[in-house]
């Protein structure tokens, strides 16, 4: 099996690709409460088209090719497979009862998904269609998150509080790490070495070292005029350079930016009502946000670190993904 290779670029590389202008990209933005998908261009911020799929969509990705999107159906009880090109549903993945979320391997050959309501994760062969193993983990898992270098699939659960790390090749349990309370999403950096996991109602994100799968740090958020309970972490992105993470911070409507080599936090953004998740333009100069309760998405522009435009886009927007 080939081994994914985590893309490093030098200081020279990253000014230059910063200096060129800013390339098309099309968004995808799953509606929870419309059970629908939005298509927007980044570009331009302009909502381009919506249509109808299954029952609350929540979690999505494109395949590795970008010719596909996955979309968790959690009311479907699937994972629908949708042409990303003609925006049509062209298959369905077997994802065990209610799926919210999912990670694929760096290979794009294989799915693994939460499924809150079994505390299992489901192993998905994706070419054919069918469930080759089911992980039992802790109570009600939700985040999940693939290595870039293949070794770790790692399962967090909202109520026992933990991270599961599960031995991709082997599919079995290695070890276990405590984090703050209800651990709603997990990354890791690009050159595998550290985890990064949100935790809902501690309003915090704990940083854990792959190796020895222990944490790190514990960062916590304070903003000035916002009550401490509004500030909930869900969704986080770290650019290639680990120089920078963004945390969406849910009913708080900010996003944190932080040090990724310091993990102390910079400064926070205002973006739209109750942010759920983000994505990168693929040339890294954009970031984007799903702002469920306001009923847009966010368009931050990463170079002068500001909003630069709300688009409407429909009931609940909660998932993102990014088609270059």
């Amino acid at each position: 099996m080939t081994r994914f290779r985590p893309l490093v670029l030098s200081p020279l590389l990253l000014a230059a690709w910063f200096a060129l202008p800013a390339r098309a990209d099309t968004l995808y933005v799953t509606l929870e409460k419309d059970n629908a998908l939005a298509v927007v261009d980044g570009a331009s911020g302009k909502l381009v088209k919506t249509v109808k799929i299954g029952k609350r969509p929540r979690g999505i990705a494109l395949s590795k090719d970008a010719k596909l999107l996955y979309v968790a159906a959690s009311d479907s009880n699937t994972i629908q497979v949708i042409d990303a090109a003609s925006l049509k549903i062209v298959g369905k993945l077997p994802s065990d009862d209610d799926p919210e979320t999912f990670a694929l391997d760096p290979e794009g050959a294989t799915m693994f998904v939460s499924n809150e309501d079994d505390n299992r994760v489901t192993v998905i062969d994706i070419a054919q269609k069918k469930a080759v193993k089911r992980i039992p983990v802790g109570v009600e898992p939700e985040g999940i998150a693939v290595s870039p270098d293949g070794r770790w699939v790692v399962s967090t659960s909202e109520t026992t509080n933990m991270a599961h790390w599960i031995e991709r090749h082997s599919l079995a349990i290695a070890d276990n790490t405590l984090v703050d309370p209800r651990p709603r999403y997990a990354t890791f950096t690009a050159d595998s070495q550290q985890l990064w996991v949100s935790s809902e109602i501690a309003g915090s994100v704990t940083v854990i070292d792959a190796a020895s799968r222990q944490p790190v740090k514990s960062i916590g958020f304070k903003i000035p005029g916002v009550t401490q309970e509004k500030i909930q972490p869900v969704g986080i992105k770290i650019d290639p350079q680990r120089r920078y993470a963004y945390v969406a911070l849910g009913p708080a409507n900010r996003i944190a930016v932080v040090d990724a080599k310091t993990l102390e936090v910079q400064d926070y953004w205002l973006v739209g009502q109750r942010v759920w998740n983000l994505e990168f333009s693929p040339d890294y100069k954009r970031l984007y946000t799903t702002n469920g309760l306001s009923n847009d998405i966010s368009i931050i522009d990463l170079e002068n670190r500001k909003v630069t435009k709300s688009v409407a886009v429909g009931q609940y927007p909660w998932g993102v993904t990014v088609k270059p």
